[in-house]
């Protein structure tokens, strides 16, 4: 098994080792199986390859569009900073 040395901010490190003992897990596991979701989720996505299903994608965009309003700009921003502040990603 080889070994990889990582260099990351101690308040991360923390982060990661409370959340994986939250998990019942060891840090070197729950890195590796963060890895692995992350490399599976990535694998699923499939690139355009025409114009054609660009645009297919986008009718079926529109088709699930439901008739309720759509939040304001600021809810939108507030949303987003609230996941930043936690330490979270928007995507």
């Amino acid at each position: 098994m080889a070994r990889v040395q990582l260099v990351i901010r101690d308040e991360d490190r923390n982060r990661y080792y409370y959340q994986a003992r939250q998990e019942g897990m060891t840090l070197s596991a729950w890195l590796r199986a963060a890895a692995d979701e992350r490399l599976e989720r990535n694998s699923k996505i499939q690139p355009f390859d025409s114009i054609e299903d660009i645009e297919a994608f986008f009718v079926k965009c529109d088709s699930l569009q439901t008739d309720g309003a759509e939040p304001d700009w600021e809810q939108h921003l507030s949303v987003l900073d609230e996941v930043l502040r936690q330490g979270g990603s928007s995507t």
